[in-house]
């Protein structure tokens, strides 16, 4: 499939949501109940909802935001060339930069890429362009066997 076909950019941003919700699932024993990817010029976001574990779940009980953001930070700079990798693999592009951020009230955490390069007009109309004519673009799908809510409603 030709990279600048819209087709192959949406199938690329399910593949990249995916492929991210697996590794929070694997590696936190915990996924989102819902991820979507966007990707503009030189940035990839990828926005995750849900996932936090029960442990971080009671923390925040406890009024401990900032000891459950702490902990994900680093456990985030741990997998930093692993997560890069994973893109890299997906993209064929270079990451330079990757970060992450949970956030709370809603709980959602966003992985954030930056390339070493701007895509291709083609690649981003494959896909950034693309968004802003089916929301759906970029959602990870039911293959990622993304996590039922908790009982919590967190």
């Amino acid at each position: 499939m030709d990279a600048t076909d819209p087709a192959a950019g949406a199938n690329l941003l399910a593949r990249i949501s995916n492929e991210i919700v697996k590794a929070q699932k694997h590696y936190f024993g915990k996924g989102p109940v819902g991820a979507k990817s966007y990707m503009f010029d030189d940035m990839l976001f990828v926005v995750m909802h849900g996932g936090l574990t029960t442990a971080e779940e009671t923390m925040l009980d406890f009024g401990e935001a900032d000891l459950v953001r702490q902990f994900r930070q680093t456990f985030e700079n741990r997998m930093t060339e692993h997560l890069t990798g994973v893109i890299e693999d997906l993209t064929g592009r270079k990451v330079l930069t990757y970060q992450s951020q949970v956030l709370f009230q809603p709980h959602r955490v966003i992985e954030m890429f930056v390339f070493d390069d701007t895509a291709a007009e083609g690649a981003r109309a494959a896909t950034a362009e693309g968004q802003t004519t089916d929301g759906e673009i970029g959602e990870a799908t039911a293959d990622a066997s993304l996590d039922a809510p908790s009982s919590s409603g967190r």
